[in-house]
């Protein structure tokens, strides 16, 4: 199964993410845990090309797609924007980065899905959870 959605960079459009997440959810039958860590880690990845990505410039997309396979989501979300070195995320837990408002979402992504790759420049991410 493949659904998708063509989002602006906006950030009151989460919400239509948080619908389809919900409906995918539903039609592939996810537990509760897999379903909270997916909604978070997606959520998360959203703003991020929303904000970062796109920065919040409304003429510029995002586009989300869920593949539903037997066993596993693989959630693809995918940004206008120049890309980021994805090899180089500071790490939001250590003491001089505690007070930064930025930089966790990188870190929530990797540490709720079972793998999250980045494509490219970094303006497209996969993030893989397994469902059995």
């Amino acid at each position: 199964m493949k659904r998708s959605i063509l989002i602006e960079s906006k950030i009151e459009n989460i919400s239509l993410v948080e619908k389809l997440i919900d409906e995918v959810s539903e039609e592939a039958k996810i537990n509760s845990e897999v379903y909270g860590k997916m909604l978070i880690a997606t959520v998360e990845g959203v703003n991020n090309s929303i904000v970062h990505g796109n920065k919040e410039d409304e003429t510029k997309k995002v586009t989300i797609t869920f593949f539903i396979e037997k066993n596993e989501i693989k959630i693809f979300i995918e940004d206008e924007g120049p890309g980021f070195n994805y090899t180089n995320v500071p790490d939001p837990t250590i003491p001089e980065n505690i007070e930064n408002i930025h930089g966790r979402g990188v870190y929530l992504m990797k540490h709720l899905a079972d793998d999250v790759i980045f494509h490219g420049r970094g303006n497209k991410v996969e993030l893989n959870f397994n469902i059995e």
